[in-house]
């Protein structure tokens, strides 16, 4: 474990114990002017609620002050995680997936009151099968030169980040084939890995290559990917295989909690079977550094909680890891941190977490360096 001493922390949104004052999976861009903005769902009331919306924060001074948070999306379901980029000029791209929040009925019962389980399922199971239907998926939408966004477009594949831009001005996404309802609308089935790619600015997209995995599909989740000067790709997901309880039934526990690695040479056609890196933790979130080197950052649920980091100096063959860019976490429920490089060469990563004393999770932030 390396404790980072160069470094300083800040917040980008912080309702402290307001009723929807929790904020949690943001990811963050930098515009051309050098406005910093961080995407994330917010102005919701717990970890799974009914009142998850996209919300956009901005800041003009480097990440010193930031605004209010700015609606975005806000669809009759529960929207969830949100990805950002910017297209150019004024032009961005969010991604988020919106669920439906009743098919986590027992698993908000084992966290909440009585009163507060019941008002969550109440406006959940006010939608009807034909609102499920229509907003149940995953989403991008695109805001143009001129501030206006476009319509939502859906799309196959989620995760927590959202896609990247290419080199040659594609949009790639990396993401787990989006849940599917099936018929009787209690139920969902999951899908393994998959890449898709705009060659439109995000208006269509095509089918790539899936992710070859050694075990069940459903233990790989969250990727995120990074493009080299090469044009070959490098995936990092989040492995974690669900523990069994009695009678063979699947839990909500989890026995990994680990990063798992992919590559491509042919614009993610095909790819290398998914692969441990060691490291524990996840989500990943990696960019490429000016210096050449690749900075990876995820959430450390083991104690001390916090925010970690590692780097490859090789183009993903090593990784030097477990970086603490923070480990004063209350709980586990903390992480999805992502990173831009500023233009003085540090790293600014945002990620989600509550501060001592507050009931509800933030929107943080740090900035550090590397060697």
């Amino acid at each position: 474990m390396i404790k980072n001493t160069n470094i300083e922390h800040g917040v980008v949104c912080r309702l402290e114990n307001e009723r929807f004052g929790y904020f949690a999976w943001p990811t963050v861009t930098m515009m051309e002017d050098g406005m910093i903005i961080v995407a994330s769902s917010g102005l919701r009331y717990y970890h799974v609620c009914a009142w998850g919306k996209t919300v956009l924060n901005y800041s003009s001074d480097n990440g010193c002050t930031w605004s209010a948070p700015d609606i975005i999306n806000d669809t009759p379901l529960d929207d969830r995680d949100a990805g950002i980029i910017s297209l150019g000029g004024k032009k961005l791209l969010i991604s988020w997936f919106s669920t439906d929040a009743s098919k986590a009925d027992e698993w908000l019962k084992d966290r909440l009151s009585e009163k507060e389980h019941k008002e969550i399922m109440e406006v959940a199971l006010s939608n009807n099968e034909e609102t499920i239907r229509k907003w149940f998926g995953s989403w991008i939408r695109k805001r143009d030169d001129d501030g206006l966004w476009s319509d939502p477009v859906r799309v196959s594949v989620t995760a927590p980040h959202g896609p990247i831009l290419l080199s040659n001005g594609e949009i790639f996404y990396l993401g787990m084939k989006m849940w599917q309802l099936q018929d009787d609308n209690k139920t969902m089935s999951k899908g393994s890995i998959k890449a898709i790619k705009s060659f439109d600015g995000g208006e269509t997209w095509v089918d790539m290559g899936d992710i070859p995995t050694d075990d069940d599909a459903c233990n790989y989740h969250e990727p995120h990917v990074v493009e080299l000067p090469s044009g070959k790709l490098i995936g990092l997901i989040r492995y974690q295989k669900p523990r069994k309880k009695k009678n063979n039934i699947i839990g909500m526990k989890f026995d990994d909690f680990y990063i798992y690695q992919t590559e491509s040479e042919d614009g993610g056609k095909t790819w290398t079977k998914a692969h441990p890196t060691g490291v524990y933790g996840s989500p990943p979130h990696v960019i490429r550094h000016s210096s050449g080197a690749l900075v990876c950052v995820y959430g450390y649920r083991k104690e001390p909680y916090g925010i970690r980091a590692m780097i490859s100096d090789d183009e993903g063959k090593t990784w030097n890891s477990d970086i603490v860019l923070r480990d004063d976490g209350i709980n586990t429920d903390l992480g999805y941190p992502a990173s831009i490089e500023l233009k003085d060469g540090s790293i600014f990563t945002v990620y989600y977490q509550k501060l001592v004393g507050d009931k509800q999770a933030s929107i943080l932030w740090t900035r550090w360096r590397i060697d």
